[in-house]
């Protein structure tokens, strides 16, 4: 039952024959009880072997991904155009790769990589008598395998490392850039002629060839393409085979899923990942009217969901092309449609408009703003920091042994009888923790207690841009240096921070202070102490936790001394850039043309930002705020009535200010506002009645009164 995988055959999209097995992916399910197995197995095997493998295999390792894979090839490829060389772009394909591996070679690397004996045995018996079935169509079909790592297990991506690593080896030791995500492979040749470079490319391509060979996988020629990336206006196109099949040389890639061009322009990628955008669009446009269907916090999830990821895919690599006006053009038209349908807006409302009413950031900005936090993660020095370092996860492979992975619980005092509470107070040493973020600064503190009565406390400050969770972190790491030099065998330690005691229990969470804190949980029991931990409610009385908080508060206050710690969190940065983004975003609206009404109401990003969270934005109100609704100027602009005129002077055009300032025909109306804000109206009032809390709702009540009475007359005329 254990060996035994149930194949669901799923269709790749895209193909033209289905008739065609290749056509279908199998996916294989498998029994509990053997994930289970095979996940502690792979674990074990993992921390082995993943400081032995190669770097440039970015496929299913921790804390990388097909992002950080394209980002490296094309900044390979960057610094090659920089020192004037020819890149030549080569895409190898495996024909069924995991369905290929074959056993014994796996077998014959983790022996190879010195993985310890027990675990091999286990390997060995794991891939032992192993059977798939298919089931299609009321019809079963089982056999036995002797090869491949089933597609939906967790070992075969691991064991699909290993067998792959010595070939990366061998080319990385030749000289040729080379990187792969699981079975894809790219290889980047840099030369200063095409004729060096169709040697050297051979040589490669036929060791490649020859490797596959030799472990008994395919490589497929008439499927491997090539592409070369220069900045010379001219050259000729090298002629590179492999084995006795001639490689295709081709003006673009598709890589990882993005669609990599020999001019690294991108502008077949970004044209086709809007034209997938713009199929979502269309039956959501049928959907999503103003007055039915999907409503505005359905299609803003859609839109955040599922088009922003879609769209912004490997931004990374790209951003640089958002400067282009042509790619501006293309992202706004994609961006604008679904900006109208959140705020409900008519369709001729402006795309500057309805993204300041739906609250959207240009996508153009959204896509560079993505890029440099992915860059400031990779740790790219931050000008805003002068020198500081942005607080990184610690590698994965300074993990321990998942054998000696300690188990961090935590319990609640509240949920404890009270005698027990009393008997771990008088018994042992307790050190409350705590963490502060005021204005001027962030603090961290503890205090130890013996017998009800306080024998030591410590203050620690840290850097401003500091968060309150590092502070109680912080707090929690000091404490447990405490617990290591303390005489006591058994401390227990109290935190009000449930989030933080609860990230120590996730051992895959690699945050610095965490996983420092891990570290000395794990030593303190490897010297036979006993360490708990608590959480105890903040701010109820409890005297330990108010002297913590008391000291907290006291080390951002009175401590001058330089930072305890200054690790700068990728939430601070994060922050800047959206900063920033906005900024931008504001100069951009300001300086447009269109959107001159809502300006008048929302004169900045920042306050219609301010305003609109506090509003209901109903269909009425977008017509106010656009100028775009059933107004005598906008009908008459758009065929659909042929006076512009208002009601009160023919001369004057009919439009929403007129309406709401000057129209004699609706000084009831206003005369009753008047009685009940304290703002007079008027064209420079507009923004001020809008923040004013007390102003905004009997003019908003107003304004809807005055559209619908507008509505009303041009409905009729």
């Amino acid at each position: 039952l254990w060996k035994e995988a149930t194949i669901v055959v799923l269709r790749k999209p895209g193909k033209d024959d289905y008739a065609n097995p290749k056509s279908y992916r199998p996916i294989g399910l498998l029994s509990v009880f053997g994930k289970i197995l095979e996940k502690m197995m792979i674990k074990r095997i993992r921390w082995h072997l993943l400081p032995r493998l190669n770097t440039r295999q970015y496929g299913f390792v921790p804390q990388r991904s097909t992002e950080d894979a394209l980002y490296d090839l094309v900044q390979h490829i960057r610094e090659g155009l920089k020192s004037k060389k020819i890149n030549l772009v080569v895409s190898l394909d495996i024909e069924g790769a995991f369905d290929s591996a074959w056993w014994p070679a796996i077998k014959r690397r983790l022996a190879e990589e010195e993985c310890p004996l027990n675990l091999r045995r286990i390997v060995s018996s794991y891939l032992e008598n192993r059977k798939v079935c298919v089931r299609y169509a009321d019809e079963e079909f089982c056999t036995a395998t002797t090869k491949g790592c089933v597609q939906g297990s967790i070992g075969g991506p691991t064991f699909w490392n290993v067998l792959l690593d010595p070939l990366l080896d061998q080319i990385s030791e030749g000289g040729v850039h080379c990187q792969a995500f699981a079975d894809d492979i790219v290889l980047v040749f840099s030369g200063c002629s095409i004729s060096k470079l169709e040697q050297q490319a051979v040589r490669v391509l036929n060791h490649v060839y020859e490797w596959g060979v030799s472990n008994k996988l395919k490589f497929a020629p008439h499927k491997t393409n090539a592409m070369v990336v220069t900045k010379k206006l001219k050259w000729d196109d090298p002629h590179i085979h492999m084995g006795s099949t001639e490689i295709k040389i081709v003006k673009e890639i598709k890589i990882l899923g993005l669609l990599v061009d020999h001019k690294l322009n991108f502008n077949n990628h970004i044209t086709e990942v809007c034209k997938k955008a713009s199929n979502i669009y269309k039956p959501l446009a049928r959907a999503a009217k103003i007055h039915w269907g999907l409503n505005s916090e359905i299609i803003r999830t859609i839109y955040v969901a599922v088009i922003e990821p879609i769209i912004m895919y490997a931004s990374s690599v790209w951003a640089p092309a958002t400067q282009k006006i042509m790619t501006q053009k293309q992202l706004n038209t994609v961006q604008r449609g679904f900006a109208q349908k959140i705020c409900k807006s008519y369709r001729t409302v402006s795309l500057n408009a309805a993204l300041v009413l739906a609250g959207l950031i240009p996508l153009d900005l959204r896509i560079q703003e993505a890029a440099q936090l992915f860059e400031a993660k990779r740790g790219k020095p931050q000008a805003i920091l002068c020198g500081g370092k942005i607080e990184r996860r610690v590698s994965f492979l300074k993990a321990p042994h998942p054998s000696g992975e300690a188990e961090v619980k935590f319990s609640s005092l509240e949920d404890m009888e009270p005698e027990t509470v009393a008997n771990h107070a008088m018994s042992v040493l307790r050190i409350f923790t705590d963490g502060s973020k005021m204005d001027q600064g962030v603090g961290a503190a503890l205090t130890g207690w013996r017998d009800g009565k306080e024998t030591l406390y410590k203050k620690f400050l840290l850097q401003s841009y500091c968060t309150v969770f590092q502070a109680e972190l912080y707090a929690l790491y000091q404490a447990t240096k405490v617990a290591l030099k303390a005489k006591e065998d058994s401390v227990i330690i109290l935190s009000d921070s449930r989030s933080a005691l609860e990230m120590l229990g996730r051992t895959e969470v690699f945050h610095p202070l965490a996983f420092a804190v891990r570290r000395n949980l794990t030593l303190l029991r490897k010297k036979g102490k006993i360490i708990r931990l608590f959480w105890v409610r903040a701010h109820v009385g409890v005297t330990g936790n108010e002297r913590a908080d008391y000291l907290a508060k006291e080390a951002v206050l009175k401590l001058k001394t330089r930072p305890n710690y200054d690790g700068c969190p990728l939430s601070y940065i994060k922050k800047n850039i959206r900063r920033e983004t906005v900024v931008k975003w504001s100069a951009r609206y300001k300086e447009a043309e269109t959107a001159s009404i809502t300006k008048a109401f929302l004169p900045t990003v920042e306050h219609a930002h301010k305003i609109l969270k506090k509003i209901n934005l109903t269909p009425l109100l977008t017509q106010i705020f656009t100028g775009h609704g059933g107004f005598a100027g906008y009908l008459h602009r758009f065929k659909c009535k042929e006076d512009p005129g208002c009601v009160c002077d023919e001369g004057v055009e009919e439009d929403i200010l007129h309406l709401l300032i000057d129209c004699p025909q609706h000084s009831r109306m206003r005369h009753d506002l008047h009685q009940q804000v304290t703002i007079d109206l008027g064209k420079g009032t507009l923004p001020a009645l809008l923040e004013d809390k007390d102003n905004r709702a009997p003019f908003l009540k107003y304004c809807e009164k005055v559209l619908k009475a507008a509505i009303g007359r041009n409905r009729t005329r």
